[in-house]
């Protein structure tokens, strides 16, 4: 059976959850009422009376944060495929 690279699949998935972070970024910034709307429906909620924050610390600690822990959980899920198919 195949075996996957872990380290290489966790720093493409991160490299990629960096690059949506950003397009998600830039449609707060550019569209902010529609990403309000939008994030509401996948909330299951009303953000109406709702604004967003946007400031360059949250944004980067947003993208450092989401891309290393998404690039973890992906690495972990490789390495435990690869146990489990020896």
């Amino acid at each position: 059976m195949m075996k996957l690279d872990a380290l290489k699949l966790g720093l493409a998935t991160a490299m990629i959850l960096a690059i949506i972070w950003l397009i998600c970024s830039a449609f707060v910034v550019f569209i902010p009422a529609a990403m309000m709307q939008v994030s509401g429906h996948m909330l299951h909620a009303d953000l109406t009376g709702q604004a967003w924050s946007m400031h360059w610390t949250g944004f980067l600690s947003g993208l450092i944060f989401w891309s290393v822990l998404g690039g973890l959980l992906v690495w972990a899920v490789a390495a435990v495929y690869n146990r489990l198919s020896a």
